[in-house]
């Protein structure tokens, strides 16, 4: 896991397939939300299930850590600034996502993100590929050349709106395939030969 970062943004709805299987489009521009850093989880550690919701899902990520301070970037400044890649689990309490008028209590909740150990990412972006696993099962397989938003497009875009820090974490959207969790269930979250994040998970404590 990368050392704590000063802020966690996430880009939503970035695969075509994943907004059809909630019923909504590919927004016509990143769809931005941030997570708060105290929920981050390292590998190992149980993701816990909140009392307040019903059902919460996995959705795995390629995790984007920034290694140079980004304001107003270009893409290819933005792409110069990638110092890593992490395999991230935005967990999402999805029934209260549904139900509130925006996403902090259903993605904020304290466990809900995990993420693997930073390694090196690979010359062509494109070719990072993510999966997870709920029990050893394959739930969701996607590469960054299926993103609706590239990589260097979204940090661009991000730094027109908030200053990127040095160890900062974008997660860039999930694939198609998110499903529940329940109490007992390992969930795995892999970027193929970079990083990879398993958890168990557990109920409310």
């Amino acid at each position: 896991m990368p050392s704590r970062p000063s802020k966690i943004v996430c880009v939503g709805r970035n695969y075509l397939e994943h907004a059809r299987e909630l019923g909504n489009q590919v927004p016509a521009e990143p769809l931005l939300f941030l997570k708060p850093v105290s929920a981050l989880l390292a590998p190992g550690a149980p993701i816990v299930l909140p009392r307040q919701s019903q059902r919460v899902e996995f959705e795995g990520e390629i995790g984007v850590v920034v290694g140079a301070t980004l304001r107003h970037a270009s893409r290819d400044e933005a792409r110069a600034a990638v110092r890593g890649i992490v395999a991230l689990n935005d967990v999402t309490a999805r029934d209260l996502q549904k139900s509130d008028n925006q996403w902090t209590r259903a993605k904020g909740f304290d466990t809900f993100c995990p993420v693997g150990p930073e390694a090196p990412a690979p010359a062509d972006l494109a070719t990072l590929t993510v999966v997870t696993r709920l029990n050893g099962v394959e739930r969701q397989r996607a590469t960054a050349a299926e993103m609706a938003f590239d990589i260097p497009t979204l940090l661009a875009y991000i730094s027109d709106i908030m200053t990127l820090e040095p160890g900062d974490v974008v997660a860039t959207g999930t694939p198609a395939g998110v499903a529940p969790l329940s109490a007992g269930d390992v969930v795995e979250v892999e970027i193929v030969g970079v990083s990879r994040v398993s958890n168990p998970v557990e109920g409310p404590r």
